[in-house]
């Protein structure tokens, strides 16, 4: 039932990525063109997302556990640190070129398009790459015990 669940919630939001034209770049690159072809629309879909999750937070932390989980798994950090800001702005500079946002890309993979497939394959290859500097930042970061 999990997976359904799961499923059926990735249908849901792919279709409104469709629906809503996120999945074109262009409208995208468009809502940051302030003095061209500015399109506003961008806006709406954030608004209208803000209201639904708005929405559905009252609803799911009205509850006492998840339905398919024991607890509910949200982030505890509060910090706003250099790695959070930098991670930010990493993501909107990379949408702003772009003109796809990962959660927007998926989607869009349906589509066929190469340039879909390359912001995929960059997107991964960052993944992989932030957490290998991560670790090599912990790694040298651990103190060293001698025997």
């Amino acid at each position: 039932m999990k997976l359904i669940a799961t499923y059926l919630v990735g249908v849901v939001f792919g279709v409104g990525i469709a629906i809503s034209g996120m999945i074109n770049p262009a409208k995208v690159l468009n809502f940051f063109d302030l003095f061209g072809t500015w399109d506003p629309s961008l806006i709406f879909v954030m608004g209208g997302a803000l209201i639904t999750t708005f929405i559905g937070y009252k609803l799911v932390f009205g509850r006492a556990a998840p339905v398919f989980a024991g607890e509910f798994l949200v982030p505890s950090a509060r910090r706003i640190d250099a790695r959070l800001v930098g991670g930010s702005a990493v993501f909107g500079i990379g949408w702003g070129i772009a003109g796809f946002c990962p959660g927007g890309a998926l989607p869009a993979l349906g589509t066929g398009r190469w340039e879909v497939f390359a912001f995929v394959a960059a997107l991964l290859i960052g993944i992989f790459l932030a957490k290998f500097i991560q670790s090599r930042i912990a790694h040298s970061a651990a103190p060293v015990v001698s025997p």
